[in-house]
């Protein structure tokens, strides 16, 4: 053997173990990029998947059937009521918080939390009474006004101070966004409430 071919040969031989050589790192490489992708999906989804936490679950909860109540001491308001401005108000009451039920119990199914229904809150939260629930009930005209707008002060600040307590502790963001609406909608809708029943001589 010759020592050209002898150093020929042995070109080719290093060649050879630096091709390896490159495909085993494109391989380790390839590999630790799955397998960091990997371990950034699995993060991604244990993240997406403690989005909320207890207090978002106590907001969704109560606020069901305190929006539930509501919207049935509203809808009493359309043969019992006198003033325009009541209708109005107990129309747009209505209106806004049966989306609110049902958006809110989707949350609950999402996050595999069953809803408690009106049993699940008593008094509290100016939640009213079946006895207050009666009064209103047999009441009409502009007795029915004047009861309803005490009633529904008393139960907007319940929900207000609810939905305050899911602005300070809660975690989704979308439970978040909703408490925050209701507690500035329904602040506002107190001062209606307040105004128009010292309009009304109450």
């Amino acid at each position: 053997m010759t020592r050209k071919t002898t150093l020929l040969g042995a070109a080719i031989l290093a060649g050879a173990l630096a091709l390896t050589a490159c495909s085993d790192d494109s391989v380790a490489s390839h590999t630790d990029s799955m397998g960091s992708g990997s371990a950034a999906s699995t993060s991604t989804s244990a993240s997406e998947e403690a989005a909320f936490n207890d207090a978002d679950v106590t907001f969704a909860q109560g606020m069901i059937p305190h929006h539930q109540q509501a919207i049935e001491m509203a809808q009493m308001a359309s043969e019992r009521a006198e003033d325009p401005r009541v209708l109005d108000l107990a129309s747009r009451i209505e209106a806004a918080q049966q989306p609110e039920i049902e958006t809110l119990t989707g949350w609950l199914k999402e996050w595999g939390v069953e809803d408690n229904g009106m049993g699940g809150m008593d008094h509290g939260g100016g939640m009213m009474s079946e006895d207050d629930m009666n009064a209103l009930m047999a009441a009409s005209g502009a007795e029915f006004d004047r009861l309803f707008l005490e009633q529904m002060i008393e139960h907007h600040t319940g929900a207000v101070e609810m939905a305050t307590t899911e602005a300070g502790e809660g975690q989704d963001t979308e439970a978040l966004a909703m408490a925050n609406d209701i507690r500035d909608t329904q602040n506002a809708e107190i001062a209606e409430m307040r105004q128009l029943l010292t309009e009304l001589g109450g």
